[in-house]
């Protein structure tokens, strides 16, 4: 069982996320939270598997309580699912960078809410390839620096793992990589694995985050 805990601060748009998740054979809701400081205690008291958080909600939002679940100074980091309205996609850069596993807009598909979480609690990200190229895309300016691409980065990696890099910030799925670069998706994963290990990252959102804050892609606008 996939053990979530609901953190919205709308309780109706709570109750629904409820309802859907424990409809699931796979997935049981131990704990709801109204508020961000309330998110950080449960998440404490009850370990779960998955957290869904929403970013803005009041006492705490929803970043810096993902931060203090799921950052650098996380003893154990939470696996935690952002789940966001496009009107406010300015914090969703920051929810990342806050150690937040994915994130989906909340007017997304039930069945897609559903994958999210499955995705997330199986250790893998979650970053949709429209919805990144739309959010992530639109504030690398606002975070890229002026200089070039960091030269660690680039002297780290190979030539086709820095175009594998590019494409993740890009939005793609590990198919559309494949299928650009004329490789096998298999190929795709090992080539993610491999930078990963060698940047010391999570997992691929961060990969994503650290690409866009080195200027080593373009702002898709």
């Amino acid at each position: 069982m996939i053990r979530l805990l609901v953190c919205e601060d709308q309780a109706l748009v709570r109750a629904g996320y409820v309802t859907i998740f424990d409809a699931q054979p796979d997935m049981e809701v131990v704990g709801e939270a109204a508020d961000g400081r309330a998110a950080v205690e449960a998440a404490r008291r009850l370990n779960p598997d998955v957290i869904v958080m929403d970013i803005r909600m009041p006492v705490v939002d929803g970043i810096e309580a993902t931060r203090r679940l799921a950052g650098p100074g996380a003893a154990n980091p939470a696996k935690i699912l952002v789940v966001t309205t496009f009107n406010v996609d300015e914090y969703v850069y920051e929810a990342l960078r806050a150690g937040a596993s994915g994130f989906l807009l909340k007017d997304a598909h039930p069945a897609a809410l559903i994958d999210g979480v499955r995705t997330v609690a199986a250790g893998d990200s979650l970053l949709a390839p429209a919805v990144t190229r739309a959010l992530i895309g639109r504030y690398a300016e606002r975070v890229r620096p002026a200089s070039p691409p960091g030269a660690q980065v680039v002297d780290v990696l190979t030539r086709r793992e820095l175009e594998v890099l590019r494409q993740l910030a890009a939005g793609l799925s590990n198919a559309e990589i494949a299928m650009r670069l004329s490789i096998t998706p298999e190929t795709v994963k090992t080539y993610v694995s491999r930078i990963l290990t060698k940047l010391d990252l999570r997992d691929r959102v961060q990969a994503v985050v650290l690409a866009y804050r080195i200027g080593l892609v373009s702002d898709p606008r």
